[in-house]
């Protein structure tokens, strides 16, 4: 069950102000190898928590102060990525479909399977896992899009929405072999095999910011 990132062992965040349910998660992922660190509420886990370390949360609906549904709406727009689970001994269809729609793995009411939870957080591991790989593909995409010249970048923005050659001159007011000529330019400094190659570059980019 375990997924290695680099040579840091994934660690399962637990956010809940509940001490006993807490204690029995904990016991649970160390009974199977898994590492967990508790907080008792957000702001606990928002000041300790390095959103370097890889990992997943499992995170309580109701909690003193901020809410889990608060929390995970600030960590996005804090653009941290982290695979969440909410949990609740409250749960509703609204607070689930909140929570879903936040961006949440799953959303699971107390008291708690084990199974499913474990299942959980291996999913919430290899997730985590592709948001690494894919912000290394990002950042080296980004890398790669400095070395354009602005005009360049413009034309690279027409191209992936699949304009022709004859048609990105006619917009630009350049000419047919210029816009071929930094076509050229364009996949050479982007490492690109293909158009389709650029879009899922620009793509990418897109998804990440």
């Amino acid at each position: 069950m375990k997924i290695e990132h680099s040579n840091v062992e994934p660690v399962v965040c637990i956010v809940d102000d509940d001490d006993a349910v807490c204690d029995s998660i904990r016991t649970l992922l160390t009974s199977v190898g898994i590492k967990s660190q508790l907080f008792a509420n957000a702001d606990e886990f928002l000041s300790g928590h390095d959103p370097n370390d890889p990992g997943c949360l499992i995170l309580d609906v109701r909690m003193p102060g901020m809410s889990g549904l608060e929390l995970q709406k600030k960590l996005l727009d804090m653009k941290v990525k982290i695979p969440t689970i909410v949990i609740s001994g409250h749960g509703d269809i609204r607070t689930a479909v909140e929570s879903l729609q936040g961006g949440a793995i799953d959303f699971l009411e107390k008291p708690l399977r084990e199974q499913k939870l474990l299942e959980l957080v291996a999913r919430g591991f290899e997730k985590d896992q592709e948001f690494r790989i894919a912000n290394v593909e990002c950042k080296s995409i980004g890398i790669r899009m400095a070395l354009l010249s602005p005009r360049e970048r413009e034309i690279l923005d027409v191209v992936t929405t699949g304009k022709s050659n004859k048609v990105i001159a006619d917009e630009l007011g350049i000419s047919h072999k210029t816009v071929e000529s930094h076509r050229t330019n364009i996949m050479r400094k982007m490492d690109a095999q293909s158009i389709a190659d650029l879009v899922r570059m620009v793509m990418t980019m897109k998804g990440q910011f």
